[in-house]
C-alpha cells in the first residue's frame, strides 16, 4: 500500500480561529502507510505503528466547542485534533502513544480526527495486506 494522505476539513473560518496556534491547512493532516500512522496538526504530532490501531470508527456529530483545535479527553486521555463539528474518525490504539506533549509524559489510547474523508480513512484504517 503506497502512503494515503487524509486532509483535515474546515470552513475558512475555522482555519482562521486555528491559525495563532500554528494549525493551517498545509500542515494539518493524516498519512497512514502499510507500517505507520502519522498526524501532523500544526505543532503538534502524533505517530504510531500501523499494528498498534486496534479499530476505527466515524463518530460525530460533535459539539465545536468540545471539537476545534487540540483537545485532550478527561474521562479516557483521548486526544483529539479537529477542524469542524460534522463528522470525525475515532481510532483506539493497544499501546497509548503521545501527541500534546513532548516525549513519555502523557500517554494517549485514542484519537479523534475531523478529515474530509472519515468514510475513507475507516476504510483504509480496516483494510489490511494479504
Amino acid at each position: 500500500m503506497a502512503e494515503a494522505r487524509f486532509r483535515f476539513a474546515a470552513s475558512r473560518a475555522v482555519w482562521w480561529l486555528l491559525a495563532p496556534f500554528g494549525v493551517r491547512p498545509g500542515n494539518a493532516w493524516l498519512a497512514l502507510s502499510e507500517a505507520e500512522l502519522v498526524v501532523r496538526f500544526g505543532p503538534w504530532r502524533l505517530r504510531t505503528a500501523r499494528d498498534n490501531v486496534l479499530d476505527a470508527r466515524r463518530s460525530g456529530p460533535y459539539r465545536w466547542w468540545r471539537v476545534i483545535g487540540p483537545h485532550l479527553s478527561l474521562a479516557d486521555r483521548g486526544v483529539t485534533f479537529g477542524t469542524n463539528a460534522a463528522a470525525g474518525v475515532c481510532v483506539r490504539f493497544a499501546t497509548p502513544v503521545p501527541a500534546l506533549l513532548p516525549g513519555r509524559w502523557l500517554r494517549h489510547p485514542g484519537l479523534t480526527v475531523t478529515v474530509a474523508d472519515p468514510d475513507g480513512l475507516v476504510d483504509a484504517l480496516r483494510r489490511r495486506s494479504p
